[in-house]
């Protein structure tokens, strides 16, 4: 091409922010004069993305939740749009956050710009006939996991699986001295990994009954430590304050607050609480055994239980298509219930499961980077 091909991406949450980095940094070892653009996180921007926009803007999860965040979130999708407007890229991938890019996508596969969704967004859980807007929407869509497939096929909308890029970047067998040497952890050590997720309403709402769990364990094993990776700075110092407001936690308690390292965490831990959500994933790839818990707005919880139609939540069992690891919501999510469970996998032969976290990694492990960027040429260039 006579010009620096243009593409554009938006991100809208640190997952989505990982997963993309692999495809930016293939699409750049390729073009290396390439422009790629638009809303991403620091992976991506180290990988040579340029980010117009504070992806924080767009971390929101929630039906309830998102309103009180949709003034400023529209203002940056009309920005977003505006720098489109005079800046076309040749082709958008959005990643993930369905119910900002898909409308982002179709306002410029209107002004005839090639786009493709990268995350299908879960029509197989709920909302089925969501694939008429996406095909809307999206020439093609790139997919993580194989059963996704099945309901393109049904509507004849183009998809591609491409494997998930963390099955590619995590070892089969994770070393787990080499992680705790990183964190500063006893080899010898007992330790429970405590994630609360990444996005500032997670951790505010999770982070509180995850404290009352740790609690609970420390007065019945003492000997156990526990690690708290912070997804970036704004939730290293949200869970710095909260473990303040707990009576001073981190100093009553053997707990480490790290910031960026939540795969070495999950590596360097024997057993895994956390927040539902892509953090199942790598703690299953990861090989830890792991209780995912996760509370919903009142509001929110009551339209899902209306409209989810999958029998689980959590990846590792969609993925198993049976319940391997505990998934707690609203109610069940308590500091009894939670500490009972994680103490039985301190205290049981875990082979089994690990086992079956392996297989299931071997089905995710497609190299997704170079699938993707692949497919983002094909389609840019068919």
């Amino acid at each position: 091409m006579s010009k620096p091909i243009r593409i554009g991406l938006v991100a809208g949450e640190p997952s989505g922010d990982i997963l993309a980095a692999g495809m930016v940094a293939e699409l750049k070892r390729q073009y290396p004069d390439a422009i790629i653009e638009g809303i991403g996180g620091s992976n991506m921007i180290e990988a040579g993305f340029h980010s117009l926009f504070d992806m924080e803007t767009l971390s929101v999860m929630g039906l309830v939740e998102v309103l009180s965040h949709l003034p400023a979130i529209l203002k940056v999708k009309k920005q977003l749009l505006a720098h489109f407007e005079q800046n076309p890229p040749d082709i958008f991938v959005g990643i993930d956050a369905p119910d900002f890019n898909l409308r982002v996508e179709k306002a410029l596969k209107a002004r005839g710009i090639k786009t493709m969704h990268y995350v299908s967004p879960t029509v197989w859980a709920w909302r089925e006939k969501r694939i008429h807007k996406i095909a809307k929407a999206a020439n093609r869509v790139l997919g993580l996991f194989p059963f996704e497939q099945q309901v393109y096929d049904k509507y004849n909308v183009p998809y591609t699986f491409v494997g998930h890029t963390m099955a590619d970047a995590i070892a089969i067998e994770p070393d787990q001295n080499a992680a705790r040497q990183a964190l500063g952890v006893d080899s010898q050590a007992n330790v429970l990994a405590v994630l609360p997720g990444s996005r500032r309403g997670e951790v505010d709402t999770l982070l509180p009954v995850f404290l009352k769990t740790i609690e609970a364990i420390h007065a019945k094993r003492s000997d156990i430590q526990f690690l708290i990776p912070a997804a970036n700075e704004h939730r290293l110092s949200q869970i710095k304050a909260l473990l303040l407001e707990a009576d001073n936690a981190e100093a009553r308690l053997p707990i480490q607050v790290t910031q960026g390292t939540s795969r070495d965490a999950m590596i360097a831990s024997d057993v895994i609480l956390l927040a539902s959500g892509t953090a199942t994933l790598e703690a299953m790839l990861c090989k830890r055994p792991m209780v995912a818990a996760y509370l919903l707005a009142p509001l929110t919880y009551k339209i899902m239980q209306r409209l989810y139609k999958a029998p689980f939540f959590t990846l590792p069992n969609l993925l198993a298509d049976e319940a391997i690891i505990p998934e707690l919501l609203q109610d069940e999510v308590n500091a009894e219930n939670m500490s009972n469970q994680l103490l039985n996998f301190f205290e049981s032969d875990n082979s089994a499961l690990i086992s079956r976290f392996t297989d299931l990694h071997h089905t995710l492990k497609c190299n997704a980077d170079k699938t993707a960027a692949k497919a983002v040429v094909e389609e840019l260039f068919a």
